[in-house]
């Protein structure tokens, strides 16, 4: 039995009924401190399948994962109605995806080409030097076959992330799906495994539910409430425990996160309506605001100002005043403008040393002065840059599908890790996907299973709403797209570097040398090899410069 084996990069996508990705891929090199990641591609051409032991030997053994890539379904891999030429797949089918945990055997299948993921993550340990890599695949009958690849380890760390990061954890969505009480020691358990691996992966903001995010969320419906707040109600006076609050700070602290976005004190589309919040009122919990509750209202307004004040307080004692930031709601349009400067009003009154961000499409609408710092749209985000807006952050989601990076099932992998290069150029603050981990379908009336259901149930391009899955014992297991979009994160950090040991000028030179055309928003070299000879070319440089010293 002769297993055919062939090296590939991050950036392939290996689909079982296609030929598999030509170009070898024997080398690369990477700074301590990131994570590399590469594949090995594997298929036979005997008449049966068959398992094989795989081994994999390296003096950096310590410092490698292996996955097996997985393949879920599609029913709506793009917008039927909306899209452009550059993904890799139109039709419904099966999409490589999870990084599920390997065993050590992989399944060689006769005809079709799978892959395994090797990641190597040194944490600064290992010293600078070239390191092979051997991976041999043995076949029943005891035939072996190996490839072997060849990683250098650059003497040089990664600064620390600069970019601000926040991908939404719903955490309704691990107590729904894992079957545990919110608030349980199960529950923060399972909350804590998937903060440790969104902050593992660039994530250095987290959306904190004070009250249970009215997000995605049926107008008239609810979602589980998650609320960390509690709530006292006596007469139109309120007080307020933060215990929950800070447990959740000290959680995501250790994990590695500093900073906390409090979640929109009014609802998506309009602020129309106040969020859902539970209080005990004479001894007995009920909700007490909701879709039913106009947001000006002297009631809701009352209490607002009154928990701000005592937030307020709980932050300020601990110190942490400075690490928060406020929503008010979600893509407000122009209808929407006096609602939105009136509930704007109240936080910023009541907070006025902390940033307010909201998303934001509209530059008209950012003309009114109404959202201070926006968040806005990457395919709408030019005349915000041809304006010089100063400290923009920048998001995309299901409607970003056209002419821009995303990270869609469907969607080669070089689409994903630009936005790395672009975030750089144009010195971009922060980034945001309302996605880490969306496990209902639209409007949240029901839980999905993401192994089978990746677009919410035709609601959009699959892999918008998430980028990891449900592990056993509560632990998240990755996906391909989010090792990918963490390697676009380390290709910033990288050109950071570089512009503090030459310059700005310099960087972006090196960095563009080859495109077709200057890099933009709307504008990205649609080739992997491309991404993989910038960080070839920042490495080479910053070994010469290593070297220089």
């Amino acid at each position: 039995m002769s297993t055919k084996l062939r090296l590939l990069s991050s950036l392939e996508k290996v689909f079982p009924e296609e030929t598999c990705p030509g170009g070898g891929l024997p080398c690369g090199s990477m700074l301590r401190n990131e994570i590399y990641s590469f594949q090995v591609a594997c298929t036979t051409d005997k008449s049966l399948g068959y398992t094989a032991d795989v081994t994999v030997e390296s003096p950096l053994r310590e410092y490698l994962t292996v996955y097996a890539v997985e393949n879920v379904p599609s029913m709506m891999p793009l917008d039927p109605h909306f899209h452009d030429e550059d993904y890799l797949k139109t039709n419904p089918g099966l999409f490589p995806d999870v990084l599920s945990a390997f065993s050590g055997h992989a399944y060689v299948a006769a005809g079709y080409w799978r892959s395994l993921w090797i990641a190597a993550d040194p944490h600064g340990q290992a010293a600078a030097g070239v390191y092979p890599i051997r991976i041999t695949f043995e076949s029943p009958d005891g035939r072996k076959d190996s490839v072997e690849f060849r990683l250098e380890i650059i003497g040089q760390d990664l600064p620390k992330q600069k970019l601000i990061v926040t991908e939404w954890i719903h955490t309704d969505c691990l107590a729904n799906t894992y079957k545990v009480p919110v608030f349980s020691e199960t529950y923060w358990k399972i909350t804590e495994a998937y903060l440790a691996a969104a902050a593992k992966y660039g994530m250095n903001m987290v959306l904190t539910p004070v009250f249970t995010p009215p997000l995605d969320t049926k107008i008239g419906g609810e979602r589980t409430t998650v609320q960390l707040v509690d709530v006292k109600k006596s007469g139109a006076a309120y007080t307020f425990g933060f215990s929950r609050l800070a447990r959740w700070m000290d959680m995501a602290e250790r994990c590695g996160i500093g900073r906390f976005e409090i979640s929109h004190l009014f609802t998506q589309w309009g602020a129309k309506s106040a969020p859902k919040i539970i209080a005990s009122v004479d001894g007995e919990s009920r909700r007490i605001f909701g879709w039913e509750t106009d947001a000006s209202s002297e009631a809701y307004v009352s209490f607002l100002r009154q928990f701000l004040r005592s937030l307020r307080g709980f932050l300020t004692a601990r110190g942490a005043l400075g690490k928060c930031w406020f929503h008010v709601s979600d893509e407000p349009k122009e209808e929407h403008l006096a609602d939105y400067r009136r509930a704007r009003e109240i936080i910023s009154s009541e907070m006025p040393d902390c940033p307010i961000i909201d998303a934001l499409s509209s530059y008209a609408f950012y003309e009114t002065g109404a959202v201070k710092k926006p968040i806005v749209s990457s395919d709408h985000i030019g005349p915000f840059l041809d304006h010089g807006v100063k400290n923009l952050w920048t998001y995309y989601c299901c409607n970003q599908g056209v002419g821009v990076s995303n990270r869609f099932l469907a969607m080669p992998s070089y689409r994903n890790r630009v936005l790395g290069l672009q975030l750089y150029k144009f010195d971009i603050e922060g980034f945001l996907h309302w996605g880490f981990n969306f496990w209902n379908n639209a409007l949240s009336e029901r839980l999905i299973n993401p192994y089978c259901v990746t677009d919410g149930l035709c609601s959009w391009p699959s892999g918008d709403p998430f980028v990891v899955y449900p592990g056993e014992g509560g632990s998240p297991v990755p996906s391909l797209r989010l090792l990918v979009f963490n390697e676009g994160l380390q290709d910033l950090r990288a050109l950071r570097l570089l512009e503090s040991l030459t310059s700005r000028e310099e960087t972006l030179r090196l960095m563009e040398d080859g495109f077709a055309e200057p890099l933009r928003f709307d504008r990205y070299p649609k080739s992997a090899w491309a991404l993989l000879s910038v960080r070839r070319r920042v490495n080479q440089r910053l070994k010469e410069l290593l070297i220089g010293k």
